[in-house]
């Protein structure tokens, strides 16, 4: 009767002890997807990179047979900032284009301060070499409430071919892209009601850079952009 009670508190207390454990890095949150990528799928040569990574880069070796689904494919890398295929390329024909641009610390997404200022120049430049159309190249930060992952990204999308027409939001313009974060900013504050939004960029007609502000429950990724091929 004793050892029946030993092992019952035992199996109980390994229970509260999981339930009070983080998830490791390989089975972190539904909404740590990206922030798993960041820090354990980028860099091939990391220790026990195979078993740590659940997405492992597609140009390395522990990728062999496995799904688009399950690889990270790297378009481009900084010290700072990565790009990455979205997942959402997965079975679409060729030309489809959806990548997503990451800084490579901690950054939960568009309401954290400091925003790294580098992200839009770098998510451009990736951008540029895969959409040849540079006036269709859409740049998109989704809004806390519309986000469904919990590091910074950049969505690197073409715009629908009728966006320009059905823009709502408040809009400027930049000649430089180290300018995206303040003016949107300074938008969003024209709106006293305007706590949580959405920023798109694209070339203006007159070469310098859009940014678009949109109310934090609209997505301007889905209103305005080729997010998905079907």
């Amino acid at each position: 009767m004793r050892h029946s009670c030993v092992r019952g508190l035992a199996a109980a207390a390994l229970l509260i002890a999981a339930a009070l454990t983080p998830a490791s890095a390989s089975e972190g949150s539904a909404r740590d997807k990206l922030w798993h990528i960041v820090t354990s799928c980028i860099v091939p040569t990391d220790a026990d990179y195979c078993r740590r990574c659940a997405t492992p880069r597609a140009d390395s070796a522990c990728a062999q047979n496995r799904r688009c689904e399950d690889t990270t494919e790297v378009w481009g890398e900084t010290d700072e900032f990565v790009a990455i295929r979205d997942v959402k390329m997965c079975s679409c024909p060729a030309g489809f284009v959806h990548g997503l641009a990451l800084p490579r610390a901690r950054v939960r997404g568009i309401e954290a301060s400091p925003l790294p200022q580098g992200i839009w120049a770098f998510a451009w430049g990736v951008a540029q070499g895969k959409i040849a159309e540079e006036s269709t190249i859409a740049l998109v930060v989704n809004s806390v409430r519309t986000r469904t992952q919990d590091q910074l990204h950049v969505h690197l999308v073409r715009l629908r071919e009728d966006a320009r027409q059905s823009f709502s939001g408040r809009t400027a313009s930049v000649p430089r892209l180290d300018e995206v974060w303040t003016t949107a900013s300074q938008l969003a504050a024209d709106r006293p009601s305007l706590k949580d939004y959405s920023v798109l960029v694209a070339r203006d007609l007159k070469g310098a850079f859009m940014v678009l502000v949109e109310s934090n429950d609209k997505s301007v990724e889905r209103a305005y952009t080729q997010r998905i091929c079907r």
